[in-house]
């Protein structure tokens, strides 16, 4: 039977539907569809594909399971190694790493490995209501700082071998940038409240609101008996342009803009915080946070929504999905542009108007490519006179994210680069003994899955250095 060149598509939700709605864009395959696309594998003996996994799935194990239409066999492939499959079907980039390695990519389309993942976890969600057994106690305790990727996979891969571990969230909601930042229409919450939920069966202790740091130190949490400590406590602090403007009534990070909406459910009637709706919208930016700040905006009642950016489409960082979602949308790319000034209103005749202070435009300048940069990509380079403004409301500055500063700050013999990550080694081991660290607090903004390996690695060498 001839292999059919292009991956089976993803069912969608119309683009003038999802534009209003926060439900899940991505519909998911169906047994039928699913069966179809996981024909498409090769099932290579020397499986590229894993290779350009960070956590390192047996892909085609698990692909053949779904060939024989074994689908809880197949996410019992996946999680041997993934501790957060459902998550992963959906917002890893599959498409510069496994996929990207896929044999049959090199003359058709890839296998679609990750919607794949997704239904495999999916259905096992929704026909599988047995909770996984704990594993017996080896009697060694170990805590995690942050409930976010790296250290979610961290804690369930010590917890498989039966380490006594406990999760310290800042927040009241356990996930981390899964349920602060990533948006509902592309991850459902309840996605990754069942994913915890597993951890939990497996014996993981999750404490919220606990800030270490503030109510709790490193060197505290040693006093309590922990042998060791994996840091996973995330990128939260934001990035801004230092632009003129940058503290006026209406200007967002997109951090504060997507937590008040993903966690603390801003577009809902009666929401528990207040933001910004309707009028129109610059997200300044083009990565994943851009896209996703962009599209909440229009979905919380935007007229009109612009992604300014000062580097072309062929540069622009996001995942070519999401921007195809977001043009579909009605997202108005406003490339090589870069912000020089956020403008407000005043009325300097009445102190009392209760306009002074809100945005009311963006001041941009056109841009063009020049020789390439440090990054290798070429860089932007401003045109004279081009200057123009677009009469926005609302300005969401979705230009990167560094490490969050608390721990480095309160923990003795912890070093950091310059960027304020922390320095490990290649077991993610810090210079603090038996401390450990991975994710973006080590290597700045990145995506879900290299956390995930970066706690997996960490996961391992903390069980060598207990265990022996």
């Amino acid at each position: 039977m001839p292999i059919d060149p292009k991956k089976n598509e993803m069912p969608v939700q119309a683009p003038e539907v999802r534009a209003r709605n926060f439900e899940e864009v991505a519909l998911g395959y169906t047994e039928g569809i699913a069966l179809k696309e996981a024909a498409r594998c090769l099932n290579c003996k020397n499986r590229p594909c894993v290779e350009g996994c960070p956590v390192n799935v047996n892909i085609p194990d698990f692909i053949a399971k779904m060939k024989e239409g074994d689908f809880e066999g197949a996410y019992a492939v996946i999680s041997e190694t993934s501790s957060l499959p459902a998550v992963c079907g959906r917002v890893c980039p599959q498409e510069t790493q496994c996929e990207s390695r896929c044999t049959l990519g090199k003359k058709f389309e890839p296998v679609g490995i990750g919607r794949l993942e997704r239904f495999a976890a999916d259905w096992h969600n929704a026909n599988v209501k047995e909770k996984p057994q704990a594993p017996a106690n080896n009697g060694h305790r170990v805590a995690v700082v942050g409930s976010g990727p790296s250290g979610l996979t961290c804690a369930g891969d010590l917890a498989k071998k039966g380490f006594s571990v406990t999760v310290f969230e800042a927040l009241h909601t356990a996930g981390g940038v899964l349920v602060y930042g990533i948006p509902e229409f592309r991850l459902p919450k309840s996605i990754v409240a069942k994913e915890v939920d597993t951890l939990r069966a497996l014996g993981v202790d999750v404490q919220t609101n606990v800030v270490v740091g503030k109510t709790l130190t490193i060197d505290e949490i040693f006093e309590m008996g922990y042998e060791a400590v994996f840091v996973g406590s995330g990128a939260g602090l934001p990035n801004f342009m230092n632009i003129p403007g940058e503290a006026l009534k209406g200007v967002y990070s997109a951090n504060e803009y997507l937590t008040r909406s993903n966690l603390m459910k801003a577009y809902r009637d009666d929401p528990r915080t207040p933001i910004m709706k309707g009028g129109s919208v610059a997200v300044v930016g083009g990565g994943n946070v851009a896209m996703d700040a962009a599209r909440t905006a229009l979905r919380l009642g935007a007229d009109k929504v612009y992604i300014v950016y000062r580097r072309s489409m062929e540069e622009l960082p996001a995942r070519r999905e999401e921007v195809e979602h977001a043009q579909e949308e009605g997202i108005d790319f406003r490339l090589l542009c870069n912000p020089l000034e956020i403008l407000g209103y005043q009325n300097p005749d009445d102190p009392r108007d209760e306009r002074n202070g809100f945005v009311t435009g963006i001041r941009c300048i056109r841009m063009e490519l020049g020789e390439p940069d440090a990054s290798g990509r070429r860089r932007p380079v401003p045109i004279e006179g081009s200057e123009f403004v677009l009469d926005v409301d609302t300005v969401i500055m979705a230009i990167g994210t560094s490490p969050n500063p608390l721990i480095k700050s309160t923990t003795e013999g912890l070093e950091v680069n310059r960027r304020g990550g922390i320095i490990v080694n290649e077991d993610g081991l810090t210079s603090r003994e038996n401390v450990y660290a991975g994710g973006d607090a080590v290597t700045g903004a990145a995506t879900v899955i290299s956390a995930m390996g970066a706690g997996k690695v960490a996961a391992k060498a903390i069980s060598e250095q207990l265990l022996g």
